[in-house]
């Protein structure tokens, strides 16, 4: 079952720090938002592999935008 990272807030995509086809282990960093001035990692909350990613260096993405899907 694909696991879908969500943003938890409108913020700027600072840096991508996976790419497609990456594995990942729960705790690691997918990519990293920048939001008043804060780095605020975005996290996978599973392992797996990203299957698909959303969002490019300099995006903006609203609450609730999917960033990446972990299969």
């Amino acid at each position: 079952m694909a696991d879908e990272v969500r943003a938890e807030m409108v913020a700027n995509v600072w840096k991508v720090v996976v790419k497609q086809g990456d594995a990942v282990e729960d705790g690691d960093t997918l990519v990293i938002l920048e939001s008043m001035k804060m780095e605020i990692p975005v996290i996978a909350e599973t392992a797996g592999t990203v299957t698909e990613l959303r969002v490019n260096e300099g995006d903006v993405v609203q609450e609730g935008d999917v960033i990446a899907v972990i299969g």
